[in-house]
C-alpha cells in the first residue's frame, strides 16, 4: 500500500516538474532500496499512517524528503480546509505546526485557525538535513523557527546528503595553501592573470563563442575588476553592468530581458527547445528571492552557496544575452565575497568543465537535473507561432501556454546535484588546473632565467623566442631568425635552443619521476 506524499500527489493529481524522490510503501518489513536518484522505502505496517490528508502529509514530513514544489501545488489544489481541520483536531501537534505555517508561506493565505500559544519552537526544516538560514526568524503564530533559505518568491532547495556533505568538506583555504607550500608563496597572485584571461576563454568556449577575441578580453576584464568587488552583483543594475561589460556598452537589449526566451539549439528544419526560462514579468520577485537567499545564508558552505547562486540564476535566465558568463563568474564572486579564495585569485572553473569530455558531458547533465523533466512535464505546452517584436528588441516566435502552473517549479528548484557538480569542480580546478599552470609558469620562468643567461633581452622578447622554439620542435625558424638576427650565429642560436630546451625537458624528467 503506497502511503506518503505519493499517495497524496496520486489521489489530487499533482503532476510534477520535478519528481518526488521518495515513494513509501507499506509491506512485512522495513527496506530501502536507491536507484537511479529515486529510494524506494518499505515500513512494516505499524507505520501505517490514517488514509487521510493529516495522516499521510505527516508521514512524509517524518520519513520522507521536502519538497516545495510539491507542497505548493498540493496546497494549491486542496485549499485551506483540511489543513485548517488539522490544526483544530492538534492545535499544539509539531506537524500540523509545521503544515500550517508552510501553507501560509508557501500560498500567502491566512488559515481560519488561531495563534499557537505555548509549546516550544520547532523548525521548519531540519538544519541537519538541508541548506537553511543562517540566523532563523521566529514566526510566533506557528511558534516555528523560519529557518527556510529563500521567499516564497524562490526559494531554492539542496539535501545534505552524504555525498555532499562529503563534498562541502573540501577545504578551499586548503588547498590553496598547499599550492603556496608547493610552488612559491606567490604563485597565486603571479599566474592571476593568466587564470583570469583562461577562465574567459573557457567560460567563451563553453557558449561555443570561442572566436569571439574581443569579448575574451572583455569579459576577462570584467573578472578581474567585478569578482568580489561589485555591490549587489544579484541586483539589477549590477547585471547591466556585467552584461554591458561582456557584450559591450552598444549591445541591445542590455539590462533584464522583457521578452520570452528558451533555450535549445538551431537545426535546418526547426529549433529544439532544451529549457523555457520563467516570463520576464516575474524576473524581479524571481532575483529578489535569490537575493534573499544570498542574504540568509551568509556564514554557510561558500560551495553550496556558490553553485545554488550560480545554477538558481542561469535557470532564472534573466538577461537576454550573457546568463551563462555571468553564471559562471557568480560562482568565482561568490567565493571571494566568503573569503574561501583570497582577492585577486580566479579559479578557472570553466577551463575544467572543458578540460574533458567528461567534464562538460556532466555540466550539461547537472543543467538538465532540473531542465529535463521540466521539458517533459511541459512539452506539449508550446509552439512556435507569429513573430512579435518585444521591448527589449527582442524578436520572438515562441507561445508557451504554461506560464503560470510552471511558476511551481521555477521558484522552488532541487540544486543538490548542482552542489555536487561545484563542489567537485572547484577540487579538480585546484588540485590539478592551478597546480598544472603553476608548474607551467615555474617551468617559463626558469626557460626566461637560462635564455637571459645566454642572450640579454626584455622578458617580451624572451617570451617570444621561447613560445617559438617550443611550438617549433626546438628548431630556430627563417621567421625567428628574421626578428632576431643575432640568432644567424650557428653557435650561438644552439645554446639559445638547449638553454630553453633544458627547462623543459627538466619538466619532463620530474613528471616521469612522479
Amino acid at each position: 500500500m503506497q502511503v506518503g506524499f505519493r499517495a497524496l500527489a496520486e489521489r489530487y493529481g499533482i503532476a510534477l516538474a520535478q519528481p518526488l524522490r521518495v515513494e513509501s510503501m507499506i509491506g512485512t518489513t522495513r527496506v530501502s532500496r536507491e536507484s537511479d536518484g529515486r529510494t524506494e522505502n518499505k515500513y512494516p505496517g505499524s507505520y501505517l499512517p490514517a488514509d487521510s490528508f493529516a495522516g499521510h502529509f505527516e508521514f512524509g514530513l517524518k520519513y520522507e524528503e521536502i519538497h516545495l514544489e510539491f507542497f505548493a501545488r498540493l496546497f494549491s489544489a486542496i485549499g485551506p480546509e483540511p489543513i485548517e481541520n488539522w490544526c483544530r483536531e492538534a492545535p499544539f501537534g509539531q506537524y500540523a505546526r509545521r503544515t500550517g505555517f508552510l501553507f501560509e508561506w508557501l500560498t500567502g493565505q491566512t488559515l481560519d485557525v488561531p495563534d499557537v500559544t505555548n509549546g516550544g519552537y520547532i523548525n521548519a526544516v531540519s538544519p541537519q538535513r538541508y541548506l537553511t538560514r543562517v540566523a532563523q526568524q521566529r514566526n510566533r503564530r506557528w511558534r516555528i523557527n523560519d529557518n527556510l533559505p529563500g521567499t516564497p518568491g524562490f526559494c531554492p532547495l539542496v539535501r545534505r546528503t552524504g555525498l555532499v556533505q562529503t563534498a562541502l568538506q573540501f577545504d578551499l583555504q586548503a588547498a590553496l595553501h598547499e599550492l603556496d607550500q608547493t610552488f612559491g608563496p606567490d604563485i597565486l597572485m603571479r599566474t592571476a592573470s593568466w587564470l583570469t584571461l583562461k577562465e574567459s576563454r573557457a567560460s567563451f568556449l563553453i557558449e561555443k563563442e570561442a572566436d569571439k577575441a574581443d569579448r575574451i578580453q572583455r569579459f576577462a576584464h570584467v573578472i578581474a575588476k567585478y569578482c568580489g568587488h561589485i555591490e549587489d552583483p544579484l541586483g539589477g543594475d549590477s547585471l547591466r553592468t556585467l552584461q554591458a561589460g561582456i557584450l559591450g556598452q552598444d549591445a541591445l537589449g542590455l539590462g533584464l530581458r522583457r521578452s520570452p526566451v528558451f533555450v535549445g539549439q538551431a537545426t535546418m528544419r526547426e529549433d529544439i527547445v532544451h529549457y523555457i526560462a520563467p516570463p520576464h514579468e516575474t524576473l524581479p520577485a524571481l532575483l529578489d528571492g535569490l537575493k534573499a537567499f544570498e542574504l540568509a545564508t551568509r556564514g554557510a558552505e561558500p560551495l553550496a552557496r556558490a553553485a545554488t547562486l550560480a545554477f538558481g540564476f542561469v535557470y532564472i535566465h534573466p538577461m537576454r544575452d550573457g546568463n551563462g558568463r555571468i553564471h559562471r563568474f557568480l560562482v568565482n564572486d561568490t567565493l571571494i565575497r566568503d573569503k574561501a579564495v583570497p582577492h585577486g585569485v580566479i579559479l578557472p572553473v570553466s577551463a575544467t568543465i572543458t578540460s574533458s569530455i567528461d567534464f562538460r558531458a556532466r555540466y550539461d547533465r547537472t543543467l538538465e537535473v532540473f531542465s529535463r523533466p521540466f521539458m517533459q512535464r511541459y512539452a506539449n505546452s508550446y509552439r512556435f507561432g507569429k513573430l512579435v517584436e518585444y521591448e527589449d528588441c527582442t524578436s520572438s516566435n515562441l507561445d508557451f501556454d504554461d506560464y503560470p502552473d510552471a511558476q511551481f517549479a521555477w521558484r522552488y528548484p532541487d540544486l543538490t546535484e548542482h552542489v555536487l557538480y561545484i563542489a567537485e569542480i572547484v577540487a579538480h580546478t585546484i588540485r590539478v588546473e592551478m597546480a598544472d599552470e603553476a608548474r607551467v609558469l615555474i617551468i617559463f620562468q626558469r626557460a626566461q632565467e637560462r635564455l637571459k643567461d645566454v642572450l640579454e633581452m626584455p622578458d617580451q622578447d624572451a617570451n617570444c623566442i621561447i613560445r617559438s622554439l617550443k611550438e617549433n620542435g626546438w628548431q630556430v625558424s627563417g621567421k625567428l631568425k628574421k626578428a632576431y638576427p643575432q640568432l644567424d650565429d650557428a653557435h650561438r642560436a644552439d645554446r639559445v635552443v638547449e638553454a630553453v630546451r633544458s627547462a623543459f625537458e627538466e619538466r619532463d624528467m620530474h613528471d616521469g619521476d612522479e
